[in-house]
């Protein structure tokens, strides 16, 4: 039994380390109020590291794994699969939702007076797609700012380096050996990550308390219950499809560090360090997980849909417009789903998202502080749904590629590794 404790603590002390952190933070943070704001700059060193290491591990990973494969279909596969899933999670979390308001509306009993509005420069549509897939200089590419250009920048590299066949292969060792070495580089640095997460989430409350008090409660009442509902229910179900119990048990087991440093940080690319690790552990192929994360970061945002649902509903309910029908509904799918896919992995990303709403319904200007303070304040599990919601989805993704009994396959070659080392320590 004492043998058991230990083999326990050993497999989960990282984890129950950071969720400690996290509530000695959250505590820490409501003792002091505003106060906690002092504490906000070792939240920032984390982040900031993370921000740093992030833009070449992105570009190593997907480009590596890419030029890595000899059969290109695997790889039409692997993305084809990906988009198909992203779509059809998007679409689910936003029906959910849209069930969800009809029955509790977000804007009932709530009396808001508008404040002004800032100068705010209308959504121009066709603008947005192309700075939201391309860059004009080279220079621009190497930014957290540009990650879905830098994705697409890092797939075309890996296609062309791998189309180059024997001539570049040494390069190919080369891409797989320095994204090992900025994975080594991650896992250095979340031994301070109890310090900065704890630090950044005492800030975080310190912030939030007396916001959550505001008129905006019935909402966040709403909302937050409803990420805990889709944590558990829908990714309970997609786990299970995944990879039957075993799938559903591993999950569960593996994502405690990504859960709290998603909610910590508030950001799908501060994050995906992390969330490639927990992918790994759970025993997502290294192509998969180096396609999926890294571009689910950007464009796959259930937690998005979520928010854009209950932001349009509380919006509809402000300004007196009746919510019903299905063109409206409809409507407010797709804007999910395209704000969803715009948004950039940093916080307040979701900026872009809310005037594009105000401008798509027609709202006046003096909407847009309304949905932007709505966004701050659910910003926390939003971002917990998105990047749990990318693992989950490569495990769908490689359930579709590599066949139902892929968990039980990485059980078998991980347990003829233990044998190998064993018989190398006799």
């Amino acid at each position: 039994m004492n043998s058991r404790a230990k083999t326990s603590w050993k497999n989960y002390r990282f984890p129950i380390i950071l969720l400690l952190s996290i509530v000695l933070g959250s505590i820490l943070g409501g003792i002091m109020g505003e106060r906690a704001v002092v504490l906000k700059p070792f939240g920032d060193i984390f982040l900031n590291m993370m921000f740093t290491i992030v833009v070449p591990l992105v570009f190593l990973t997907i480009s590596s794994a890419v030029s890595a494969m000899v059969d290109m279909r695997r790889l039409g596969k692997i993305i084809g699969n990906m988009f198909i899933t992203f779509v059809i999670t998007g679409l689910i979390a936003s029906v959910i939702m849209i069930g969800t308001v009809k029955i509790f509306p977000p804007a009932k009993g709530v009396n808001l007076e508008l404040p002004e509005a800032g100068e705010i420069k209308a959504l121009e549509t066709g603008d947005q797609i192309v700075a939201a897939f391309t860059v004009s200089d080279f220079s621009e590419i190497l930014s957290k700012d540009n990650m879905m250009p830098l994705i697409i920048f890092a797939v075309f590299f890996g296609i062309c380096l791998s189309l180059l066949g024997e001539k570049g292969e040494a390069l190919v060792k080369s891409l797989s050996v320095l994204s090992e070495v900025f994975m080594k580089m991650i896992s250095l640095l979340m031994y301070y990550a109890p310090i900065g997460l704890g630090a950044y989430f005492a800030a975080l409350v310190g912030d939030f308390g007396p916001q959550l008090l505001s008129s905006y409660a019935r909402a966040i009442a709403i909302y937050y219950p409803i990420c805990i509902f889709y944590f558990i229910v829908a990714f309970t179900a997609y786990t299970y499809y995944a990879g039957g119990k075993l799938g559903l048990k591993t999950f569960f087991q593996k994502a405690l560090p990504i859960t709290a440093t998603s909610l910590a940080t508030q950001s799908s690319i501060a994050s995906l360090p992390v969330n490639l690790d927990t992918a790994k552990n759970i025993g997502v192929p290294k192509d998969i997980r180096e396609i999926i994360l890294p571009i689910g970061a950007t464009a796959h945002m259930d937690g998005t849909c979520l928010s854009s649902i209950l932001k349009i509903s509380f919006l509809f309910g402000i300004f007196g417009v009746p919510f019903e029908g299905i063109s409206t509904y409809l409507t407010a799918i797709a804007i999910s789903v395209i704000g969803g896919v715009v948004m950039s992995g940093v916080p307040g990303g979701g900026l872009i998202g809310e005037m594009l709403i105000v401008n798509l319904y027609g709202f006046p200007m003096e909407a847009f502080p309304i949905i932007a303070t709505i966004g701050y304040l659910v910003d926390p599990p939003a971002t917990v749904i998105n990047v749990v919601g990318d693992t989950v989805v490569a495990m769908m993704v490689t359930k579709k590629i590599e066949g139902r009994d892929w968990m039980n396959k990485k059980l078998t070659e991980d347990e003829e590794l233990e044998n190998y080392q064993l018989i190398d320590e006799i």
